[in-house]
């Protein structure tokens, strides 16, 4: 591997890398063969004190008309009509007082003056409730106005009712501007938005469920949001968690155990000649690169059963290869050669398409922008340069952008570029407006790595720890220690479940696994006998991970499934299936 701050030059390679609405009308109470409609009913006058019999749940934290009215609601939302109106009757807790209930009568059927009395009588004390609720319901009759012709009508509406609101210049402007330009209002109107008259009337009856307090109308979902928000506690709570949200359930505590994290090796890929540098899996999982001071790089395919086989070899390289990049889409590979050449591949035919130089440079880092037209390279004058697909130059920024060790990487919004553009500070620079913002460190900065939302960079140091630096305030918020580092270029990566786990190399022969959030130590995974150089996380496979060693193999890591697992053998096309005892 690659020497940094040796006492003499490194024998092998330098660091560097790159990295409803239909739904709210079944809200209202259906029909049902009862003496009385609820819709026509009261509300349950609470109690003059709140006995144990006012409480359920074993905590006695919960209302009994609160309860019961949230899953009035949810009835009614799932389109359960009768089951919402039995349960009503049957409790004697109705979902809407009656006020409440010819209040949205009068909303669903037009009746805006009423809906303006009704209003009124609710008992909001809060005035600015009140005017915004008033607002809504007014612009809704002067929009109908407006769809009806009556422009006179919509004007009268204007003056006489909603600028005496006092609602902001700029709303009365734009509605003005609805009346006096018909291409204005057709931004507006209602069939723009694919809404009938009966539709947009329920679109504002949900609009004023959002703006009125909740003991009013109870807000569209409540229940549904109460137990995802149950879901979220017990799933953020949960140390090991690195499972899809679907193996969530209602039924039981969530908990994940260790048995959620890959630790066994499932695979070993054999095809590299010599040392393996740099592994990195395609954006939809379904690839695996890997690189090599073989002087080629390996696509490897991912099949559905978990299974990796090798796809194409590619091989032109006359120096050792750095590292490779995905295309956003996966559909082209860059391989760098060590201050050599970008090439561009194929991945369905494995053929070169394209290589990047620059004359009388060494280019030493690949990487794509985000829309995939794009691509860059750190070269040995420091410079940075971008080209085209077919390799015209578009920009070339010069000066101390980055060394000649160094990752680099752009954000997903294409926005910022990211180097190492000092042996222990990153460069955060704006395309745009070139100003430059910096991460510092007390130590070398050897690799890093760039979270898929942007949020987070993780850096490898020389002095064998690995920081997470949040981008959002430039500010340190976790370290990670346990990994062996002495010589070599030692790469980490984000992954699992909402890239929760990091994953290290380590010179020690093994893989170091942390919590993200918590810094926490989880295991080392053993089987490899060289250092471990790189790894890469399946980001569509929160249980499988890749590791290349300078024992010149790719280890693929999988969950553990028992120590009766069959141990197969079978050797095939540089493949070794194993039970993760090798």
């Amino acid at each position: 591997m690659g020497g940094v701050e040796d006492d003499e030059p490194p024998s092998k390679r330098v660091k560097v890398a790159s990295e409803g609405l239909a739904s709210l009308s079944n809200c209202l109470p259906c029909k049902v063969n009862k003496p009385s409609n609820p819709l026509e009913g009261s509300m349950a006058k609470p109690l003059p004190s709140e006995g144990k019999e006012d409480m359920v749940g074993s905590k006695g934290i919960i209302r009994r008309v609160e309860f019961v009215r949230i899953i009035t609601k949810a009835l009614y939302s799932l389109g359960y009509e009768r089951s919402g109106a039995l349960l009503e009757e049957e409790s004697g807790i109705y979902l809407h007082s009656s006020i409440v209930n010819e209040f949205r009568k009068h909303i669903l059927a037009g009746s805006w003056n009423e809906s303006i009395s009704t209003l009124n009588k609710i008992g909001l004390t809060d005035e600015k409730i009140l005017k915004s609720a008033s607002f809504l319901i007014l612009e809704q009759k002067l929009f109908e106005h407006l769809e009806n012709g009556r422009f006179m009508d919509a004007l009268k509406t204007l003056r006489s009712e909603i600028t005496p609101l006092h609602i902001s210049e700029k709303q009365i402007h734009e509605l003005a501007g609805c009346i006096v330009s018909p291409s204005k209002f057709a931004l507006r109107t209602l069939e723009t938005q694919g809404l009938d008259v009966a539709n947009s009337r329920l679109k504002l009856l949900e609009d004023l469920q959002k703006l009125l307090p909740p003991t009013i109308m109870i807000p569209e979902r409540r229940l549904e949001h109460l137990v995802e928000q149950a879901l979220n506690v017990q799933r953020e709570a949960c140390f090991f968690h690195n499972s899809l949200d679907s193996c969530l359930s209602l039924y039981s505590d969530h908990q994940c155990g260790r048995d959620q994290i890959p630790s066994r090796t499932t695979q070993i890929l054999h095809a590299h000649q010599d040392e393996v540098w740099f592994v990195q899996f395609s954006n939809n999982g379904k690839y695996l690169a890997s690189s090599s001071s073989d002087r080629s790089a390996i696509i490897w395919e991912v099949h559905e059963d978990g299974e990796v086989s090798l796809k194409h070899r590619l091989s032109g390289h006359q120096k050792p290869v750095l590292m490779v990049a995905w295309s956003p889409d996966d559909s082209l590979l860059l391989t760098c050669g060590m201050e050599e050449v970008v090439k561009c591949w194929d991945v369905s035919t494995g053929y070169c398409i394209h290589v990047y130089e620059k004359n009388g440079l060494n280019l030493i880092s690949c990487g794509w922008f985000p829309d995939g037209k794009w691509v860059f390279s750190g070269l040995t004058d420091q410079s940075i340069c971008m080209w085209d697909l077919d390799g015209k130059e578009m920009e070339c920024w010069r000066g101390q952008r980055t060394i000649k060790i160094a990752d680099m990487a752009v954000t997903s919004d294409g926005k910022y570029v990211v180097s190492i553009c000092k042996e222990s500070a990153i460069l955060l620079l704006d395309r745009e407006t070139k100003l430059e913002k910096f991460i510092e460190e007390e130590h070398v900065i050897t690799s890093f790595s760039l979270s898929r939302d942007d949020k987070f960079l993780l850096l490898n140091l020389v002095n064998e720890e690995i920081h997470l630096w949040s981008l959002g305030d430039l500010k340190l918020v976790a370290k990670y220690r346990g990994h062996k580092r002495t010589r070599f270029v030692i790469r980490s990566c984000f992954g699992g479940f909402e890239q929760a786990f990091i994953a290290s190399g380590s010179e020690d022969s093994q893989v170091y696994l942390w919590h993200r959030s918590t810094g926490e130590f989880i295991d080392a995974l053993a089987g490899h006998s060289g250092a471990v150089n790189c790894v890469s996380w399946n980001p569509v496979n929160p249980h499988m991970l890749a590791s290349g060693s300078d024992d010149r193999t790719i280890r693929i890591w999988g969950l553990q499934r028992g120590a009766n697992v069959r141990h197969k053998d079978t050797l095939s096309n540089g493949v070794i299936h194993c039970n993760g005892n090798s």
